[in-house]
């Protein structure tokens, strides 16, 4: 059985070269380098560009999932099904060193361990587009921006009036419903969509059974309206309020009835107006919020704690940026912005301790076209900490484009740095308040180079990018030798945490009925955090960094059957090497092995009547059993079945 497993496994390789969706029309469009709209073939840096014709083709239920199947070049981990702890790497890096950004507004937790962002609360259906800038971003992006940032757009009005339906039903007792409803005129536009995800879930830990049910409710309101000629207002507001019954990591293997519940609100809005005098200047006043409360308590069976923990993060910001076009070659952005972070947090019922911190920063970003061919930019920013300091940071970007724009050499070197959190300062089980004046920001510097060609006659686009990055001061809680989770206090580390690698990118139009789309990561890192000249020797100095495959794969087939105008078949594979995880609780030392996995998804789509969309997905059609983060299990084979209609 098991050598007809892998005979099968081969077979679906070499005939189905599978992957991520096919992303053949790539918008020329992008935002994320430097807040301004530039088009991808002038960008220095790598960008991968999701755009609204992917998120209405994809039946993945979460953003996180769309990144767990291959269909961007990033690291994704979770523990356990839906609902669950997930997190990036972007360029080998943990997660803290992303920022992610809806509609504008930074997404991450400040009451959380190093203000993360969990990719499960997000809906695809809600999505318009979804940019990932990978490098040094922290000239424009400030803190934390050193692996890169996500920005993501929520769907807004289009020309018109229209009218959304969805239904999906799914393996594991899993329900997904939602309706939107949109439209815009030429003074006005509005988008507002509902959805209710629910699922019986699966057992996060491996040696547990029972399921740990989830459940999201969602909303996203976006408004707009030209009051003006030479003034437009804009607003947009997100909700999910969420629920997860799940394993607590200290549960006893033998007691199968131990869990926790979990019960989340994450909200962010915003309120924008944008003055634009002339064609030449832009300016943009927003004024925003996020708020996520957390709750962690007993479960129904029985649980671990026997007190509710609760966690409240509040973030306001006040943010102006402004865009001037000198001429046709020359442009600039510039901002300025004030964010007050606070957090609450409640452990064991000792009452609510609250602590509070802010940034003010300015930035700018030249851009400038030097030739013909030649493209370059050069960004700075200041940032100033009222409890850890002032930071700077700085990028610069230089393009050479050839005359038939088929082919484009790219580089780009950059500094960044990261704030510690309010949680690593405050979090009572760290008393870091007596050495505040010793805690300072992590700092980094990144360089990489890449080169894309299209053969446009062969329908085909390549693009290959090698990177290196290094960062010290790096902020780690867990004290040398340590094994108990208990003696934790927040201190910059001596070493040096490097991480250099290579990202290759396909896609292959072959003819209108077969499409190919391939991505491949090598990363390797070097986690010399614990002191100045780690020893070669020492599993943990010398290995990988923690949930870091040294090589991931993906590939997918897009297939149109011709008898059938409207079927539409992807299969997609994802294969990703061995990476190491921390073991038995040891915080200290990675000596756990997470072995490499091999996943294939079939996705079937038919459009009936050119007004409903039907789909059906068989997900790890081979049922693989892995895990990305030690002890917690990942989705087993499971069978998605829905339906659209767009009216």
């Amino acid at each position: 059985m098991l050598m007809l497993k892998k005979i099968i496994k081969l077979i679906i390789i070499l005939t189905f070269p599978v992957n991520s969706l096919f992303a053949a029309d790539i918008p020329i469009i992008v935002i994320a380098p430097s807040k301004k709209a530039q088009s991808i073939s002038t960008v220095g840096t790598s960008v991968t560009v999701l755009d609204e014709s992917f998120f209405e083709n994809t039946n993945e239920f979460f953003l996180g999932d769309v990144l767990n199947s291959g269909s961007t070049s990033v690291n994704f981990f979770q523990s356990g099904g839906h609902g669950t702890s997930s997190a990036i790497q972007l360029r080998g890096l943990p997660k803290r060193y992303s920022t992610v950004y809806i509609d504008g507004v930074k997404m991450s937790d400040p009451s959380s361990v190093s203000n993360d962002f969990d990719f499960n609360n997000i809906l695809t259906s809600q999505i318009s587009r979804v940019e990932i800038l990978k490098g040094n971003q922290s000239s424009v992006y400030g803190s934390g921006a050193i692996g890169g940032t996500i920005n993501i757009t929520t769907k807004k009005g289009q020309e018109g009036f229209q009218k959304n339906f969805i239904y999906n039903t799914a393996s594991h007792g899993t329900h997904n419903l939602g309706a939107a409803f949109s439209g815009a005129d030429e003074n006005q536009d509005f988008y507002v969509g509902l959805e209710r995800f629910q699922t019986d879930g699966i057992s996060a830990m491996t040696h547990n059974d029972e399921k740990d049910r989830y459940r999201n409710n969602s909303l996203v309101a976006n408004y707009g309206r030209q009051i003006l000629d030479q003034i437009k207002f804009e607003s947009n507001i997100r909700v999910a309020e969420t629920y997860l019954q799940y394993d607590a990591e200290d549960n006893n293997p033998a007691d199968k009835s131990h869990s926790e519940e979990a019960d989340a609100v994450e909200s962010s809005s915003s309120v924008a107006l944008i003055y634009k005098p002339n064609q030449k200047f832009t300016n943009k006043f927003t004024a925003a919020k996020t708020y996520i409360k957390r709750s962690y308590g007993p479960g129904d069976g029985g649980s671990y704690n026997t007190v509710k923990d609760n966690y409240v993060g509040d973030r306001h910001a006040l943010m102006y940026s402004g865009n001037y076009n000198f001429n046709l070659d020359n442009s600039v952005v510039f901002g300025l912005e004030r964010e007050d972070d606070q957090i609450g947090y409640d452990e064991n019922l000792t009452g609510m301790t609250h602590k509070a911190a802010y940034v003010t920063s300015s930035y700018f970003d030249f851009q400038s076209r030097i030739t013909q061919n030649i493209y370059a930019t050069f960004g700075a920013r200041f940032d100033e900490h009222s409890v850890v300091g002032n930071e700077d940071s700085h990028r610069a970007t230089l393009t050479y484009l050839f005359d038939d724009k088929s082919t484009k050499l790219k580089s780009s070197y950059g500094t960044g740095f990261r704030f510690p959190s309010l949680y690593e300062m405050y979090y009572v089980y760290a008393a870091n308040e007596k050495s505040l004046g010793h805690v300072k920001a992590e700092n980094s510097r990144s360089f990489d180079f890449g080169i894309e060609k299209s053969f446009l006659n062969l329908g085909l686009n390549i693009e290959a990018s090698y990177f290196n990055l290094k960062y010290h001061d790096v902020l780690e809680g867990w004290k040398t030798g340590d094994t108990s989770g208990i003696a934790y206090t927040t201190q910059n580390m001596p070493g040096i945490v490097k991480s250099q690698g290579l990202e290759l990118i396909s896609q292959w139009k072959a003819n209108d009925l077969l499409n190919f789309d391939f991505n491949y990561t090598y990363t390797s890192t070097y986690d010399g955090a614990e002191q100045d000249d780690p020893n070669p020797n020492a599993n943990y100095y010398n290995a990988q960094m923690v949930r870091v495959p040294r090589n991931i794969f993906n590939l997918a087939t897009n297939i149109k059957i011709p008898e059938y105008d409207n079927l539409d078949l992807t299969l997609k594979t994802k294969w990703s090497d061995v990476a190491r995880d921390y073991g038995n609780g040891n915080r200290t030392f990675a000596d756990e092995r997470l072995d490499d996995y091999l996943v294939n998804d079939l996705s079937i789509k038919y459009n009936l009547m050119n007004t409903y969309n039907l789909f059906f997905d068989i997900n790890n059609i081979l049922d693989e059993k892995y895990e990305t983060t030690r002890d917690y299990s990942q989705m087993d084979r499971t069978f998605n079945f829905g339906i659209r209609r767009v009216y």
